[in-house]
């Protein structure tokens, strides 16, 4: 259920909507818009009786949600969703980085954290050229389990420094509620990634962050399972949502995933939420990156998640899918050049 609120209503009229859904044992999710107040609530398993509410000064209507993601959904938020992601302030005196439409957001660095001079050098590169957001993981979900799995809070430290140091933005993953508390220390983005795209309790941790979430799909998760999941971090409060496709698998064996770019537009159909897509590991081969880097562009995507490695046929993850630092700087001139007729913003 929806409730538009008049666009006279006083914050009293919103407070008092707000305080007679948490009465019907409802959770209420006040959305304040240009010209007026919407007020989504999640909850319930049966139908609200809309007498309740529509009888309440400051009510225009009430509006029923048919889609089971109601956050997520467009039918609750209409507006396309801008996410903001404050740089740290001792440098940028508390810039942003926002994400959404009118924008084509890079996310780049190197899969994992290897060692301080890597990363180091690396976001230091990107601030150069002004990518403001840099992607490693500290933690690395592996196939095999001999293969590196990366540095854990070492990782961490060594990501909190190269922030300190250059004023990049941080992404990385978090993969177990045992070390939540220092991913999100460390990073101004929490990524969950595709093996945990259903981990329900994981979920329900991050809603609670103060930090964005950037939700990859599940490697074989239809698109209404992945807003499903964005649904669950939103319902606990966190609205700061950025999808990602990152491939699903599929029975070719040309790539490493089949990337899904036909699921751009049906997400900006049924949701307000901003996607990403990750060629990287939507090919898993460096050569065909930047032409799916620039059909993401075409397609509709508010962004990009590109690995990026100083050496990359040295690196200890995921070498054969990253760009070397000549690479990335070619197709960052190609998205630009790509980015402007489409009325996008290189950010």
């Amino acid at each position: 259920m929806l409730v538009v609120m008049d666009k006279h209503a006083t914050p009293a009229d919103v407070e008092q909507v707000l305080a007679a859904v948490r009465h019907m044992g409802l959770t209420p999710h006040p959305m304040p818009g240009a010209t007026r107040t919407a007020i989504g609530i999640t909850g319930n398993i049966s139908a609200v009786d809309p007498r309740t509410l529509e009888v309440l000064p400051g009510v225009l209507e009430l509006i029923r949600v048919t889609k089971p993601f109601k956050l997520a959904s467009r039918e609750m938020h209409e507006a396309d969703t801008f996410v903001r992601i404050p740089l740290p302030q001792e440098w940028k005196r508390g810039e942003e980085v926002t994400i959404g439409p009118g924008t084509f957001t890079l996310i780049a660095g190197p899969c994992s954290v290897e060692n301080e001079d890597v990363v180091h050098r690396t976001a230091e590169w990107l601030m150069d050229r002004g990518v403001r957001l840099l992607r490693a993981g500290a933690f690395k979900p592996r196939t095999s389990p001999y293969a590196f799995q990366g540095l854990g809070l070492d990782g961490l430290e060594i990501l909190a420094r190269a922030r300190e140091r250059t004023g990049i933005g941080i992404v990385t993953e978090l993969m177990d509620t045992d070390n939540a508390d220092a991913v999100e220390e460390a990073a101004d983005v929490i990524q969950i990634g595709t093996r945990n795209m259903q981990n329900f309790s994981l979920l329900r941790r991050v809603s609670r962050a103060g930090k964005p979430v950037l939700l990859k799909r599940g490697m074989s998760a239809t698109l209404e399972e992945w807003l499903m999941a964005a649904e669950y971090v939103m319902a606990g409060g966190n609205y700061n949502v950025i999808l990602c496709e990152r491939g699903v698998r599929t029975f070719s064996d040309h790539s490493r995933n089949t990337l899904d770019l036909s699921v751009i537009p049906p997400v900006k159909r049924l949701s307000h939420l901003p996607i990403l897509v990750d060629p990287s590991h939507g090919t898993g081969k460096r050569d065909y990156v930047p032409a799916m880097s620039l059909a993401a562009l075409a397609a509709g995507a508010d962004g990009l998640l590109v690995e990026v490695h100083p050496d990359p046929d040295h690196a200890l993850s995921d070498g054969a899918q990253s760009l070397n630092f000549p690479g990335f700087e070619k197709l960052l001139e190609s998205l630009k050049r790509l980015a402007e007729p489409l009325g996008k913003r290189i950010n």
